[in-house]
């Protein structure tokens, strides 16, 4: 089996929901507190053991390029006012991983932007980490898919247990129990079904560790929900057929998860992780419960 050193993160999006922020800024570099929601992603890449990653990009993003880049300047500046604790919090995002960047000339789809890694991915299995899903990094749910899929080989998806109602957002997958508690053997997957469609009520979240055969599968996988190719659609053919690139497993993901792709859950999500803050949290706390109480 391969060690797992290579994780790609699709940043591409429009990020058409946040607009107009999103007119000039994309919207991975949107503030999660006071560092970008990219960050948190790639940073919890790096704390998996993953040391190359690569972003698939787009139009306007060359933000994202710049913030993990270095910026001799900016620290020049920090280093002569004597702003120590600054110019660490600078040189982080740039020190994390080694970054490469692809761009997605054609916007078609997650599984279309999984492709775009092929060429820099090649023939080893990867990890693909979504940017609108932030995992707490005291729940390493990355290190744990990454050991399932060097035991099992194949690919292995994140799974979280959403309200039967809630499933209509989520690819959902039929699973079978295994010898691990966490871990379940993924028999099908259904991107979006309606609620009395759907196998179970196991939502497929934002990461991802596959095996390199789904490139072959996913240049076969015609566009599917919404005209797109989608990565449930070639997950759903490995899961069907083991021949194709051994079998898919699931994790079952119950820590904590901030998702920062929908604007309520975005703010919910800065709110959070603001009162576990130690610097920002106390005084925060007490602002909030003020105002919760005032305003109810």
């Amino acid at each position: 089996m391969h060690k797992i050193q290579k994780a790609v993160i699709p940043a591409a999006g429009l990020g058409t929901r946040f607009l107009p922020a999103t007119k000039a800024t994309p919207k991975e570099m949107l503030p999660v507190v006071d560092k970008p929601a990219i960050q948190y992603v790639v940073e919890e890449a790096a704390a998996a053991g993953l040391s190359d990653v690569l972003m698939i990009t787009g139009r306007n993003k060359r933000a994202l390029e710049d913030h993990f880049d270095r910026n001799y300047e900016l620290e020049s500046a920090l280093t002569r006012k004597g702003d120590a604790e600054r110019l660490v919090r600078v040189q982080e995002s740039s020190d994390l991983a080694t970054m490469h960047y692809v761009r997605q000339g054609d916007p078609r789809g997650l599984g279309h932007a999984v492709l775009c890694a092929e060429p820099h991915v090649g023939d080893e299995p990867f990890a693909v980490l979504l940017g609108d899903d932030l995992i707490d990094p005291r729940d390493p749910l990355l290190a744990r898919m990454t050991e399932i899929q060097e035991r099992e080989g194949g690919s292995v998806v994140a799974l979280m247990e959403v309200a039967p109602e809630q499933i209509h957002l989520y690819g959902c997958a039929a699973v079978e129990a295994t010898g691990d508690s966490d871990v379940v053997k993924v028999t099908g997957l259904v991107e979006k079904p309606e609620p009395g469609d759907a196998p179970s009520n196991l939502a497929v979240i934002g990461r991802y560790v596959l095996d390199p055969a789904v490139f072959g599968v996913l240049r076969d996988t015609e566009p599917g929900r919404g005209g797109e190719i989608q990565l449930t659609d070639a997950l759903q053919q490995l899961a069907a057929d083991e021949k194709l690139g051994g079998p898919v497993h699931g994790v079952v993901f119950r820590g904590r998860r901030y998702d920062t792709g929908d604007r309520g859950d975005y703010l919910r999500a800065i709110v959070r992780l603001a009162c576990e803050r130690e610097d920002l949290g106390p005084d925060f706390r007490t602002w909030l419960r003020g105002f919760v109480a005032a305003e109810l």
